[in-house]
């Protein structure tokens, strides 16, 4: 682990601590690359991390999270100088990695990979896959029933609700067809509204989107956009509507406004895998999938909200839940299948 103390010292861009203790460990440590958004998005990077330090600390392995002022445009330099730090398992939680690491990993042999929301090449390389558009699917159900029903405070009699996505790409339109098929199998002429904030890190923009679909009759708000997310739940608390909070439970962050929650457990997904690295049982070369079946994403337990919520609603989305693990509903995955008809 030469130069492991000063290796991105000079990389002002990179802030990380990357420095490790003298004492090296049996296993070289291990790194997380954060995502656009950074750490503090109550979402993603978060939870990710949450699993990620679980893992370290299960473990006794070293560990540390790298944040980047452009993790887009740095992405190569940032992983190639955490494989050339000595770590031996570097996890990125940025998309846009995905393509560079599979062509960094065979320089790299003995540096673990792990890419998320993508399936990549590499006998040292671990894809973990969440299906994020049937838990979305779900979420749309839901918003579809509660929408229309004004016996519920805050709901206008109009079929419109909308999801607002951080940039336009397929992992993100990944969750939004989802959300708008799940819609649809409730009220095929349901208005879904779809903008996209450009940032995973702008609240102030997600707020301006949010308000804008308010005032076009919108009365639920899905947010697919890190930290930009928390203007769009902070629009629906001021304008007395919903939103549908995303990756981790954000109900709490606006008690009462927040609907639900469509949970990704992308910690259980980081914690899972440094122990296995850890234990020298690295997944290299296989696709990690975590579904409805594998309890990798759910609805929230809506602790604010359930208690307004119909129970024909729920038991609805139940029903359709059961459906999608038995197989008897396919839900559209744009990352697999292109775009459907419904989204053009």
């Amino acid at each position: 682990m030469k130069n492991l103390l000063k290796v991105l010292a000079a990389t002002t861009a990179v802030s990380a601590v990357f420095a490790l203790p003298a004492n090296a460990a049996d296993v070289k440590p291990a790194a997380l690359i954060i995502a656009q958004g950074g750490l503090g998005d109550g979402s993603w990077n978060d939870t990710a991390n949450a699993g990620f330090e679980a893992g370290i600390k299960a473990t006794g392995i070293e560990g540390r999270a790298i944040e980047s002022k452009d993790v887009v445009a740095q992405g190569e330099e940032i992983m190639r100088r955490a494989a050339d730090s000595d770590f031996g398992l570097v996890i990125s939680l940025e998309w846009i990695h995905g393509e560079p690491m599979e062509k960094l990993a065979p320089d790299y042999p003995d540096t673990n990979w792990v890419i998320m929301n993508q399936t990549r090449k590499g006998d040292n390389v671990a894809s973990v896959l969440f299906a994020e558009h049937q838990g979305s699917f779900l979420a749309g159900a839901l918003a579809a029933q509660v929408t229309s029903d004004t016996s519920i405070k805050g709901i206008n009699e109009a079929a419109v609700i909308g999801v607002i996505g951080g940039v336009k790409a397929p992992g993100i339109d990944k969750f939004i067809v989802g959300y708008i098929q799940g819609a649809k199998a409730i009220n095929p002429d349901i208005d879904v509204k779809v903008a996209y904030a450009e940032s995973f890190g702008d609240p102030a923009k997600g707020e301006q989107l949010a308000k804008a679909m308010f005032d076009e009759g919108a009365d639920i708000v899905y947010q697919v956009a890190g930290g930009t997310g928390i203007g769009i739940i902070e629009a629906a608390k001021a304008e007395g509507k919903y939103a549908i909070g995303v990756d981790t439970d954000q109900d709490g962050m606006a008690p009462g406004s927040v609907l639900t929650s469509m949970i990704k457990r992308v910690g259980v997904a980081t914690e899972s895998i440094v122990k296995d690295y850890a234990a020298g049982q690295f997944p290299g070369g296989q696709v990690l999938e975590f579904g409805l079946v594998q309890n990798g994403v759910a609805l929230s337990d809506m602790t604010y909200t359930k208690d307004m919520i119909p129970a024909a609603y729920l038991a609805k989305v139940d029903e359709l839940k059961a459906g999608i693990i038995d197989g008897s509903i396919e839900v559209w995955d744009v990352s697999a299948s292109g775009y459907p008809d419904f989204y053009k």
